[in-house]
């Protein structure tokens, strides 16, 4: 007697018919006078079902076995679960990395979304490496496309919310971003202002020893752009190898007050090394999560122009005044100020670039900020040489 079950089992693996009628265990032993085999078989079954259709009554021998069902119907298994993930977390993946902000607001692109898309990737092959049936179907097409339809509703819903809950900018995604001079970049995005003035946004850590030294520069831009800057104490890096007890002027609280440009800080002053600071609004956080990268000092300039992936300032440059040596911050703090001595020199270029950028986002003309703001005549020749560069 043919063992359908098995028939069953062998046909949800696409085996061919005459391949099941080999199988021993199948059963099957046609007349000699059988030339196919399979043929045979074949018939023999699909007259099983045909039986079972006009008597309305399943045969016993043709019944598929809990097995075989199991293969066949619409269970959600590992394959299944794998190709709703798949497209859910791909297309996620693909919108908030073409949007960073606002769609990969509460879930970044990279690395959060990767990691799961990579996830999702392995337990889709995991499942089709393991599983004994088919490995595509009309059921695994329809979990395919809710799982595009699923992923473009998340990513949909993370975009609303984040612009109309939390207004985050519109920001295009990194690999956009046009290199300029200085090793800053251009981003094709809206202006970032308070007040009509342009805001310089600075995200960093004051026990980093690439923040510590690049804050001299960023204090001289703004000291620069404006009447005062007050609230602004000395002190010292980690003792991170990169640069040490780093001298270092703390932004953290500063206080600006100019009619040219407005100043955001986000600052941690814990002292604990790997501390990253918060953020106080959506826009800092939308581009600390498109362009900052994970890393520290980042610096925005107007919304338009970012600062990444680098320091300003080397440590190293500063390392004579580490840890209060030769006169210490208080050295470096007057060498800037004078625009004078060797810290200033190791300072004095990208404080330019900083201003240069300042000056090109608040569109007032170099001799007016100048004139304004009393720059001595090589910082006004310098910004300008820069500016005349900027794209």
């Amino acid at each position: 007697m043919v063992d359908w079950d098995r028939v069953e089992e062998l046909r949800s693996k696409d085996w061919d018919w005459n391949r099941i009628a080999e199988d021993p265990k199948v059963g099957f032993h046609p007349d000699a006078s059988v030339h196919d085999a399979g043929r045979a078989l074949r018939g023999l079954y699909h007259r099983q079902r045909s039986r079972e259709g006009r008597t309305g009554k399943e045969s016993t021998d043709a019944r598929p076995s809990k097995k075989s069902a199991v293969l066949t119907e619409s269970t959600w298994n590992l394959p299944r679960l794998g190709y709703l993930l798949t497209p859910t977390f791909g297309v996620w993946f693909l919108l908030a990395y073409l949007a960073p902000s606002p769609v990969g607001i509460l879930l970044s692109a990279i690395p959060w979304l990767a990691i799961a898309l990579a996830v999702a990737a392995f337990i889709l092959l995991f499942g089709l490496l393991r599983s004994s049936g088919k490995r595509w179907s009309p059921t695994f097409r329809t979990t395919v496309l809710t799982g595009v339809v699923l992923g473009l509703l998340v990513a949909g819903s993370a975009g609303v919310v984040g612009y109309l809950a939390f207004g985050c900018p519109y920001l295009p995604p990194q690999s956009t971003l046009a290199g300029e001079p200085g090793g800053w970049y251009k981003a094709s995005a809206n202006a970032w202002q308070e007040d009509g003035k342009p805001i310089v946004y600075f995200y960093g850590a004051t026990w980093c020893p690439y923040c510590s030294a690049s804050s001299w520069a960023i204090w001289k831009a703004l000291s620069d752009f404006s009447n005062s800057v007050g609230n602004v104490p000395t002190s010292y890096s980690s003792d991170d190898p990169a640069g040490p007890y780093t001298p270092e002027i703390v932004l953290a609280n500063a206080q600006v007050t100019s009619s040219t440009i407005a100043f955001q800080v986000s600052e941690d002053t814990s002292g604990s090394q790997g501390n990253f600071p918060g953020t106080s609004n959506c826009y800092q956080q939308a581009y600390v999560s498109a362009y900052g990268g994970g890393a520290i000092p980042f610096l925005v300039v107007g919304g338009i122009y970012v600062h990444f992936g680098a320091s300003l300032v080397a440590p190293t440059s500063l390392s004579t005044w580490a840890d209060g040596q030769n006169g210490g911050a208080s050295a470096v703090q007057s060498s800037v100020a004078t625009e004078s001595g060797a810290p200033w020199s190791a300072i004095q270029t990208p404080a330019w670039w900083l201003m240069a950028f300042m000056a090109k986002g608040s569109g007032v003309p170099v001799t007016t900020l100048a004139s304004e703001y009393h720059w001595t005549t090589a910082t006004q020749t310098a910004v300008t040489g820069d500016l005349n560069q900027i794209g």
